[in-house]
């Protein structure tokens, strides 16, 4: 039984992270989201370091290339697969899942094709799927067509949970900023494995995130008791505390799951320090 938590990012300047940022994001957070695999894939010497620079139980979630998912719409693009999980192999058990992001546009006609593409991808990888499309989850037929392809992959299916966000108003740059950008979809909360992924925005205001993130904490501490292995990312429009929220967040779901390991005391960040 373990959770993860992380953030959307492993350096933010807010942070003030002394280099090698990542080593004292690992002290924080175990786990994090990969997002600039999506743009680009790394070199394996690089990806050799984030090994290096994490402790064996920390966990990365990487987002696949666009040129897979949304240019190539998970046909085609063997190469620039091949490529991306030979630079991503130094990580070994670190990689938690593979994270398939789908265009807003890739919708239920599309769902063969997800099928075909999760047929070819190797078994030695956990594999996690997001979806933007309406209809997966205002449809019935379509929610329950996507969930049958991605249990009979052994996929997850991953939420990205805005509704907090979009409960009122922005009230800052970032929040109007983000407001234009971040999907707004019914929330999802089922589990299909046993290695659940939640991605939560919240506001910039830590009260408020804290308020929307409460129906998690019930369900994040439901999955340990079964046995389940979750991973929450916390994310605000301006991610300033978002480490110091990841953290707070595994406190509450330990405060109702004792058993639940706790995570390590975060090494002193140097001067100035965090926050």
């Amino acid at each position: 039984m373990r959770l993860h938590v992380g953030c959307a990012m492993w350096t933010h300047k807010a942070w003030r992270f002394p280099a090698p940022a990542l080593r004292t994001y690992a002290g924080w957070c175990n786990a994090v989201e990969g997002n600039t695999t999506f743009y680009a894939t790394p070199a394996r010497s690089s990806v050799a370091a984030w090994a290096e620079q994490t402790p064996p139980g920390f966990r990365f979630v990487l987002k696949l290339p666009r040129t897979v998912t949304h240019e190539r719409r998970l046909t085609g693009g063997a190469e620039e697969l091949h490529a991306f999980l030979d630079a991503i192999e130094p990580l070994g058990p670190r990689t938690h899942a593979l994270w398939i992001q789908l265009p807003g546009s890739f919708g239920p006609a599309d769902t063969g094709a997800l099928a075909a593409f999760l047929r070819r991808l190797p078994a030695n990888h956990r594999y996690a799927v997001e979806v933007r499309h309406p209809a997966f989850f205002t449809e019935p037929q379509a929610t329950a067509q996507l969930a049958a392809v991605l249990t009979g992959a052994g996929a997850e299916w991953v939420p990205f949970d805005t509704t907090a966000f979009f409960q009122t108003p922005p009230t800052s740059d970032a929040e109007r900023d983000a407001w234009t950008k971040k999907p707004r979809l019914p929330l999802r909360s089922e589990a299909l494995t046993g290695h659940p992924i939640i991605r939560y925005l919240g506001r910039d205001d830590q009260a408020r995130t804290v308020a929307g993130w409460q129906p998690w904490v019930a369900r994040v501490a439901a999955w340990l008791r079964e046995g389940r292995s979750p991973t929450v990312f916390i994310h605000t429009p301006d991610n300033a505390d978002a480490p110091e929220l990841a953290r707070r967040f595994h406190g509450e779901v330990r405060a109702a799951v004792p058993d639940l390991p706790a995570l390590p005391e975060p090494e002193p960040a140097g001067q100035p320090t965090l926050f």
